[in-house]
């Protein structure tokens, strides 16, 4: 099997792009919302992609799996708290929010497959 570098996954550049979304969203909160729902917005997004790439650098299917859930449910967290929050808010946009849902809904269905095949592997 040919090596495939994880920058190179569209599961990680999805993971990326989400991150990079975050990123501008909570350079544009006010300063006190920033350490409070903008850090928890950056950790969760964040984590996606690297938790995937510590899963991808892990020795057994099964030890790479475990990250690749730890994956999945930090981006729960970002979009299906997170984001719905900053929405209901009124702290974004609704075209934001739907632009990132766009994205995320993409980087769901790239990482349960990503989970399922490694789990098959096993």
């Amino acid at each position: 099997m040919a090596y495939i570098d994880i920058h190179d996954m569209e599961v990680y550049k999805l993971s990326r792009k989400l991150s990079s979304m975050a990123w501008d969203i909570y350079v544009s909160l006010p300063q006190y919302l920033k350490f409070h729902m903008g850090d928890q917005l950056l950790r969760a997004s964040d984590s996606v992609g690297a938790n995937l790439t510590e899963g991808y650098f892990r020795y057994t299917f099964k030890d790479k799996n475990k990250f690749y859930v730890i994956a999945r449910a930090s981006h729960g967290e970002a979009f299906k708290h997170w984001m719905s929050l900053l929405l209901e808010r009124e702290l974004i946009s609704l075209e934001l929010h739907d632009d990132f849902l766009a994205t995320s809904k993409d980087l769901n269905v790239k990482l349960n497959n990503f989970i399922t095949k490694t789990r098959d592997q096993s």
